[in-house]
């Protein structure tokens, strides 16, 4: 997965030559030294680089091809530092294919009351120069996260910084290539979906390949490659003696190595498979699954393609942030009179990026599928705040819903459960979160993260332009179900006009 350190975020400024030299060059020494705060600033994981200050509908034409051209730029800030008339930008605009943040900021933090002049107020005019450049945006329709506040705040920062974030996710959920191996579970429907849609919609390839592909590569796998992996199993987590040396493992290391190398050669970031098509390998791929993730490859079982695109954006959202993400399934309930809890688990495949402590390696029979017993990291997840989040296809649109949720440490031993699992409060409560998820059509898998919030699907929706649905601790149930009859007429509306 690549870093967030390559990508970059350009600020353009607009103004207009009106203001003569002295104050164009004002503006552009602002500019500079406005990005170059950004750039040096740890919390901002891109790059941040100054671009030029825009006065004509041909300069503004030129830098937004030059932007749209541009690989490792993966989105704009735009900001108004004098009044720009907005009908020079619309040309530009309207070909814009990256998204931008509209910073309504000013270079000053406050008013100098005793020298302000009319020179000073010509000069610095973000506070009507925005709400000009607004109005053109609204006009078009576009959809946009608007950051209020002087550019050295901090809770400036913070939000610049989760939307370069979540840029960083846009662009490779666009040029993301998601291998398929096998098919879908049979006749489950949240995990199918118009994949031609999808590409148009979010720009990603989802393809199917036949488990003979992967075998063929594992197949390949010498027996000092294992070995040497399961050094690594030793080092990383508890296991046993006896487990190490025994062929489950080794089978599952061989299929590691062998899923790794296919993945790799193919150019995929994200993958999945199902246990009801294995034929050729020796048990359903479990570690293999949650080491994979943990590298940042999304995955999505039983063929669940768009869980699967949605763990590798939100992964490479998150890089660097405590926490962790992973696939997830809601799976059984602790129904308790005013304190009903989750329990999140799969057959296998949760991400050790989530885990409280070392995981454990285990092999157990899976009870499915008809395959040998699998290997899987065994663990259990610390408290904190949480979302779980499912990408699912309305048939006319796609749907990004989002609920907010508490990890609970376990209050009791599992010994039984030989399964990664995370246990959690839903809000507002069990009752009206569970309502809400089924009334807006939510998946039974999910992507559950500890390292970001709902601010970040927020702007990722934003930039997708597709409905966002959210659950939490101000949902009630009414309102709720109104606001999806309201999502309905909106949508159909709308994709009409398209």
């Amino acid at each position: 997965m690549k870093g967030l350190d390559q990508f970059e975020v350009w600020l353009i400024t607009g103004s207009q030559h009106l203001y003569g030299d002295v104050v164009l060059q004002n503006v552009a020494n602002h500019s500079e030294e406005i990005a170059k705060y950004f750039d040096g600033n740890a919390d901002i994981p891109v790059q941040v680089k100054y671009k030029s200050v825009v006065k004509s509908p041909g300069e503004v034409l030129s830098i937004i091809q030059e932007a749209n051209n541009t690989p490792k730029c993966i989105g704009l800030i735009l900001w108004m530092h004098t009044f720009s008339p907005a009908k020079m930008w619309l040309n530009g605009l309207k070909i814009l294919n990256k998204p931008f943040v509209h910073l309504h900021t000013q270079y000053n933090a406050e008013i100098p009351w005793a020298e302000i002049d009319m020179d000073f107020m010509n000069e610095n005019q973000s506070a009507h120069g925005d709400r000009e450049f607004g109005f053109m945006t609204s006009r078009l329709r576009m959809k946009r996260k608007v950051i209020v506040g002087h550019w050295k705040q901090q809770d400036v920062i913070v939000k610049l910084a989760k939307w370069t974030r979540v840029a960083s996710g846009w662009h490779a959920m666009q040029n993301m290539k998601v291998a398929r191996i096998g098919d879908n579970m049979r006749e489950v429907a949240v995990t199918e979906g118009d994949k031609v849609e999808a590409q148009i919609r979010f720009g990603m390839s989802v393809n199917g390949y036949g488990v003979g592909d992967v075998v063929k590569y594992v197949n390949e796998i010498s027996d000092s490659q294992v070995e040497q992996l399961l050094k690594e199993y030793a080092h990383s987590y508890e296991v046993t003696s006896e487990v190490l040396k025994s062929g489950s493992l080794k089978d599952s290391a061989r299929i590691e190595l062998g899923l790794r190398s296919f993945l790799q050669e193919g150019g995929f970031q994200a993958f999945t498979d199902t246990f009801e098509n294995l034929h050729g390998m020796k048990q359903l791929p479990g570690i293999s699954a949650q080491r994979l993730m943990a590298d940042g490859y999304g995955f999505g079982a039983e063929g669940d393609w768009k869980t699967s695109a949605l763990l590798h954006a939100i992964k490479v959202m998150d890089q660097g942030l405590a926490g962790g993400t992973s696939f997830m399934e809601d799976y059984t309930y602790d129904f308790h009179n005013g304190d009903s809890r989750v329990l999140g688990a799969h057959m296998l495949e949760i991400c050790p990026t989530i885990a409280m402590g070392k995981p454990k390696v285990q092999v157990h029979p899976l009870g499915i599928g008809g395959k040998e017993d699998p290997a899987r990291l065994v663990f259990d997840v610390d408290s904190g705040p949480a979302i779980n989040v499912s990408l699912i296809d309305m048939g006319n649109r796609f749907r990004l819903l989002v609920n907010e949720v508490d990890a609970v440490k376990p209050e009791h031993e599992l010994p039984n459960l030989p399964v990664a699992r995370v246990l959690w409060d839903a809000h507002p409560n069990l009752d009206v979160a569970a309502q809400a998820w089924i009334h807006a059509g939510g998946a039974h898998h999910t992507v559950f993260s500890k390292a970001i919030t709902t601010e970040y699907i927020e702007d990722f929706a934003d930039m997708a332009g597709i409905e966002l649905v959210v659950i939490d601790k101000e949902t009630r149930m009414r309102a709720f179900k109104d606001g999806l009859k309201w999502n309905e007429v909106y949508y159909h509306l709308f994709e009409n006009k398209l």
